[in-house]
């Protein structure tokens, strides 16, 4: 297989997951409407900034996406080891 076909075969792949998690945002914002956000259920962790004005309120979740991002590479690695 060329190096064509890989990125024509990740390409695939990445939209079609992109069009799951959509599609799984959609639904979950049709079950819970009146939070305006989508909670996960994921706990602020020390580390994640939250700034809240009167008519702003913004969520970096810096510390949340590195344990996340942590996990998933460890998964990944676990699962793509050949």
């Amino acid at each position: 297989m060329n190096e064509l076909q890989v990125l024509a075969r990740l390409l695939l792949i990445a939209g079609l997951v992109l069009v799951v998690a959509g599609g799984l945002i959609f639904v979950l914002s049709r079950l819970y409407p009146r939070t305006g956000t989508l909670q996960l259920g994921l706990p602020r962790l020390p580390g994640d900034i939250l700034i809240q004005r009167r008519n702003l309120v913004v969520f970096i979740p810096i510390v949340s996406a590195l344990l996340l991002s942590l996990i998933l590479t460890i998964v990944f690695n676990l699962l793509l080891r050949r």
